[in-house]
């Protein structure tokens, strides 16, 4: 059995390696999609361009623009001097926000009286317009502080402390809060996933399409052979490419990984079994290989949406969140975030990993029991 089941993958082998584009795809292909996602897979939002129509113009409203001025946040890209470039600032996206003054700003500030100032931010995208309202919310909180601060120093004679909450954060696992850290590790799942998927899912449909299938069914290898034969070499260059994958995040994008490693690869190992299987089933419903193209990533992208790496789990319906525990993307997620920025062990992990490894037995034997009775 050994014996034909290393013919088997010896032949996968040299049929993956002889192709020069396979070998484009297998091993260049991840590291440029690593690279390109590792710097666009980010949701920090800094330097958001704003506008400024400050009809006010005293010594109290320049106080505060030089505040947003000079924060990491904001750059100030136009002065406007009429309501209608306001408009027309934002209909055409040259500004994400306007900060605008009105007249008595600094007659209301001086006469102890609350001052108000507009913020008119570009709502399209609510996530970045939420992000930004609450930067200008920590501004807008500095500036009234040291406003207060200034007027005790006058009506208390600097006698006098004012009373306030200090918050003294301390952020674990991700230091700087940079998004890249969290999203980087999913990036390595995405493309696990897709490229599993659809080497296994077009290697047997290759098969079929050059005539070869038949001669692998008269020969003496067994069906469990012939889909161990099939499917392991792309197993083992999916490890491959995992290690290429965190290679690049760890030392360029200097991504930490906390965790061990040994077990990121042992977990890869589990999630392999489902993807490895999918593929293999959506081999036995495919005749050629641009339909098996086409079903992995009508399979791949709900799968995708659903795992929780763009959108929270939490927020989706709840009957939604019933339908992820079926879709083994979120488990490996977790890990991978998990090694990655936790550096957990398999005492908190034990449960994703055993969801993995049940889900990925039912789809492997399924897969299998429909391949086999394909070629009966």
């Amino acid at each position: 059995m050994l014996d034909r089941v290393l013919a088997i993958l010896k032949k996968e082998f040299l049929q993956i390696f002889r192709d020069p584009r396979m070998r484009m795809v297998i091993f260049v292909s991840p590291l440029i999609q690593v690279l390109v996602f590792g710097y666009a897979a980010t949701m920090d939002i800094t330097h958001v361009p704003i506008a400024v129509y400050d009809i006010d113009n005293t010594k109290e409203s320049r106080a505060l623009i030089h505040d947003f001025s000079y924060s990491q946040y904001f750059d100030i890209k136009h002065y406007v001097r009429e309501e209608s470039q306001v408009n027309a600032l934002i209909d055409k996206s040259r500004v994400l926000a306007v900060l605008k003054f009105n007249a008595g700003f600094s007659r209301d500030l001086v006469g102890n009286n609350p001052a108000e100032v507009q913020l008119v931010v570009d709502g399209t995208d609510s996530n970045a317009a939420s992000i930004i309202l609450g930067y200008a919310n920590s501004i807008i909180t500095n500036y009234n502080l040291r406003v207060l601060y200034e007027r005790s120093q006058v009506y208390l004679g600097g006698e006098h402390n004012l009373p306030y909450v200090d918050l003294r954060d301390r952020r674990w696992f991700n230091e700087n809060l940079e998004s890249r850290n969290y999203y980087l590790p999913g990036v390595i799942v995405l493309i696990v996933t897709i490229m599993s998927l659809l080497l296994s899912a077009m290697a047997i449909v290759r098969e079929k399409e050059i005539g070869t299938m038949e001669q692998l069914i008269v020969s003496p290898i067994r069906p469990v052979e012939l889909i161990v034969g099939k499917i392991l070499p792309f197993g083992v260059i999916a490890l491959v490419q995992v290690t290429l994958i965190t290679l690049v995040g760890v030392l360029w994008f200097h991504v930490p990984l906390r965790g061990s490693i040994p077990l990121l690869f042992i977990c890869t190992i589990l999630y392999l079994l489902t993807t490895l299987g999918a593929g293999l089933f959506l081999s036995t419903m495919c005749a050629t290989q641009q339909e098996a193209m086409m079903s992995v990533f009508l399979f791949n992208f709900p799968a995708t949406l659903l795992s929780g790496f763009a959108y929270p789990i939490a927020n989706m319906p709840q009957i939604i969140q019933y339908l992820t525990y079926l879709n083994p993307q979120r488990y490996y997620l977790t890990i991978v975030r998990y090694i990655f920025l936790k550096g957990v062990g398999i005492e908190v992990l034990w449960d994703e990993m055993l969801a993995l490894l049940v889900i990925g037995v039912i789809v492997i034997t399924m897969s299998s029991l429909r391949f086999q009775k394909r070629l009966g």
